[in-house]
């Protein structure tokens, strides 16, 4: 089947409502902004040109129809998004510490993301893309967990290049056990890795980043794996290479997105360079740029409509 496009995602979808000021009255006041880590990462792709699609579930209120709207007009394709008639869409409340870091509160028992069922993925999406990109979010529950493990299969047997951000949330979890138990799940399917500081000292119980890859590389034989390090910056461990890149200094004042942007510009420089003979020199150009594109939308509140131009890229990396 040919490959109509470059990146499918499958996964989750919300609101993500970040604090913006307060009103007259002294209440505050919350931004309503069109987020979930795995289209976050094909709204980054867009902005390089690349061909994306979205399989996931919203509610039909308010909110599913923003979120389908706002990916529409970015051209992502949203026939693979179903619009639930029972379930509302899920929401999160962003909490934004002074040095830009965050934590969640979601409003998800249910929500609509969940509620994906294996019969209602257009496996064909799939079938037609180079590379399949998933996170665990769509394994926290059923019936998405079985619908994202059949994706998977189907990935793996039409050739896609799989690509996995675990994009570790705890409060959405039964238990950590269970986190850990689907992040092993998806190690043993991807090709590409992207995974934080803290997830990586989570699942190898490492303090040392390095030490923690090895584990991982040891179990999985995972081909490339990124590690993100937030401001420090990141690295890329493929075959005997471990390559580093300085993260860019930035007037942060949330730090939502910043990995799925690094993931999209990551994910954008293997489907440029392939997965196959990768050098040091490719992996540092991939490492700068997408450390660059997730410190640029660090200056920005939300994910979806917030992704850096790549123009704004190429003149941060110049300074």
């Amino acid at each position: 089947m040919d490959k109509l496009y470059d990146v499918t995602a499958l996964g989750e979808m919300l609101i993500d409502f970040t604090m913006n000021g307060q009103s007259d009255q002294g209440n505050n006041l919350f931004e309503a902004c069109p987020g979930g880590a795995p289209c976050n990462v094909l709204a980054m792709l867009n902005k390089l040109g690349r061909k994306t699609a979205f399989i996931g579930k919203v509610g039909e209120d308010q909110f599913g129809r923003l979120l389908k709207g706002t990916i529409d007009e970015l051209g992502i394709e949203t026939k693979g998004l179903i619009l639930d008639k029972e379930i509302h869409t899920t929401l999160a409340f962003v909490h934004t510490f002074p040095d830009g870091d965050r934590e969640f509160s979601f409003y998800r028992k249910p929500g609509a993301d969940m509620m994906l069922a294996e019969g209602e993925v257009d496996y064909d999406l799939i079938r037609q893309s180079k590379v399949f990109h998933f996170g665990t979010l769509s394994m926290t529950d059923e019936p998405v967990k079985t619908a994202t493990k059949k994706a998977l299969e189907v990935a793996k047997e039409a050739g896609c290049l799989i690509t996995f951000d675990p994009n570790l949330r705890p409060p959405l979890w039964s238990s950590l056990d269970e986190a850990k138990e689907q992040m092993e799940y998806g190690f043993e399917y991807c090709d590409v890795l992207k995974i934080s500081d803290n997830e990586i000292q989570f699942i190898s119980g490492k303090e040392d980043y390095d030490e923690g890859i090895r584990y991982l590389q040891d179990r999985y034989h995972i081909p490339l794996i990124f590690l993100t390090m937030g401001k420090e910056g990141s690295r890329a461990y493929y075959k005997d290479l471990r390559v580093e890149r300085e993260g860019f200094t930035v007037k942060a004042i949330e730090t939502t997105g910043a990995g799925d942007t690094f993931c999209g510009c990551a994910i954008n420089g293997v489907l440029t360079h392939g997965l196959e003979n990768l050098t040091e020199e490719v992996l540092g150009d991939i490492l700068t740029y997408a450390n660059g594109g997730a410190a640029l939308i660090t200056m920005k509140k939300g994910a979806i409509r917030s992704m850096p131009n790549p123009e704004d890229i190429k003149a941060l990396l110049k300074n």
